[in-house]
């Protein structure tokens, strides 16, 4: 798994070394062909162009009269132009009505335009029909017939193509609609409705299994008994999962035995292209996922050169070889760790470009300053003020703090050498929002 011929527990790794040997392990999903409700957060794995232009028909874009433009010319209130009503086009009709010298078809939001009409004069420029003044709607032929016969006067000239969207306005056949390796959000969705396209090839978005792991742990809800807490890990991680673009299956806490969580794990297995567990991987008598996952030598447990986080296992389980990313189990540390190397790992799967989390330079806007423990990356809860260009630590930096850690949306590097950091300096800072 690692290139390196040093025994884990040698020395610490870097951030960036545990991340590299994490993505080399990583493969993108292979493509399926999925309908559209179910490809919604997939990526595209091959180009979609327009088999038809959009629209597919010159049609109105408003509840008027289809006219000639010459008919119209200089036509006012004082002095309107009278026009002979032929018939009623809605949105969806065939058999249209051709558009004579002297004539007008009354015509609904995104009906067809008509043969012979050259515009679509608003309703509101009109008498309706009526022969009264300017109207100020349009009722349905169905529940109004009589409008669309007769005569209505129009107090305002058109150009030619007015209210009228075009056919192939929005794309033309053989235009490239998406490109592959597009994220499928809610617009590209319509997009592709609208060519006709009823599915699409994509990478499925990856299935993350999580499971938390300690026989302290309760589940919300439930009354906590002594020494016990709620289990937060697995339900801020599943969370964490979804936001990254995947389907995210939550386990409730497992106990503190290691054949349990051997079993638990292998039982998820069959719906997991990645597991991650949280807890027990430090060096307590009690940290049972290196228990269970170390006799086979699946797993590799290692120190990390940062601060939370410093406990981390890697490795693949299983026929497949599914990746297990192990975290540990204070809240703060899992929380960071899913940030910067879950989150990768989901994103890679997932065949996007883009793995990680935005970054930015930022200005530290703090009453004291900074310290971090050399040779040690630290990663601290902030809010970023983006009009500022600053940043503002919250909390304290124990990896306890959830609380903190709910008011945050960025992540405040301080690189192994630095040691301190003072107020007005500058520093890179991760975006979380």
């Amino acid at each position: 798994m690692s290139s390196s011929t040093a025994p884990s527990t040698a020395r610490l790794w870097s951030v960036d070394e545990h991340l590299d040997d994490i993505l080399a392990a990583v493969e993108p999903l292979d493509p399926i062909e999925l309908q559209l409700p179910e490809a919604q957060g997939c990526v595209l794995v091959e180009d979609v162009t327009v088999p038809v232009a959009l629209p597919p028909f010159d049609n109105s874009s408003m509840d008027g009269y289809a006219v000639r433009v010459a008919d119209v010319a200089g036509a006012s209130e004082e002095f309107p132009a009278v026009l002979t009503v032929i018939g009623d086009v809605a949105a969806g009709a065939g058999g249209l009505p051709t558009v004579g010298p002297g004539q007008a078809a009354r015509i609904m939001t995104g009906a067809p335009l008509p043969p012979g009409a050259e515009a679509v004069v608003p309703v509101e420029w009109t008498d309706g029909g009526t022969g009264g003044g300017p109207a100020t709607g349009m009722r349905a032929a169905s529940a109004e017939p009589e409008g669309a016969a007769g005569e209505v006067r129009i107090h305002r000239p058109a150009k030619a193509g007015a209210h009228v969207r075009t056919r192939g306005s929005d794309v033309q056949a053989g235009d490239l609609a998406l490109a592959a390796g597009t994220v499928l959000g809610p617009p590209q969705i319509g997009l592709l409705a609208a060519i006709g396209r009823g599915t699409v090839r994509v990478r499925p978005r990856p299935r993350v299994v999580v499971i938390s792991t300690g026989s302290e742990l309760v589940q919300p809800g439930e009354e906590l008994g002594e020494g016990q807490i709620y289990d937060s890990n697995s339900f801020a991680l599943a969370a964490a999962a979804r936001d990254a673009g995947a389907i995210a299956y939550r386990v409730g806490a497992v106990t503190d035995d290691a054949e349990a969580l051997r079993a638990a794990i292998d039982d998820q297995l069959i719906r997991a292209d990645l597991l991650v567990t949280t807890g027990g991987v430090s060096v307590g008598a009690y940290d049972v996922v290196k228990e269970a996952l170390t006799a086979d030598g699946e797993v590799e447990f290692r120190k990390l050169a940062m601060q939370p986080g410093k406990p981390q296992g890697f490795g693949t389980i299983g026929r497949e070889h599914t990746p297990l990313l192990a975290l540990p189990g204070n809240p703060v540390s899992s929380y960071v760790s899913f940030e910067l190397f879950v989150r990768p790992a989901i994103r890679a799967l997932m065949g996007v470009d883009d793995l990680h989390r935005p970054r930015v330079r930022a200005v530290l806007k703090a009453d004291r300053a900074l310290s971090s423990p050399e040779g040690r990356r630290q990663f601290l809860r902030g809010t970023y003020d983006a009009e500022s260009g600053t940043v503002t630590p919250v909390g304290g930096a124990g990896s306890h703090l959830i609380a903190a850690l709910a008011q945050a949306d960025a992540l405040l590097v301080l690189p192994e050498d630095t040691t301190s950091l003072a107020p007005g300096d500058e520093l890179d800072v991760v975006l979380l929002g």
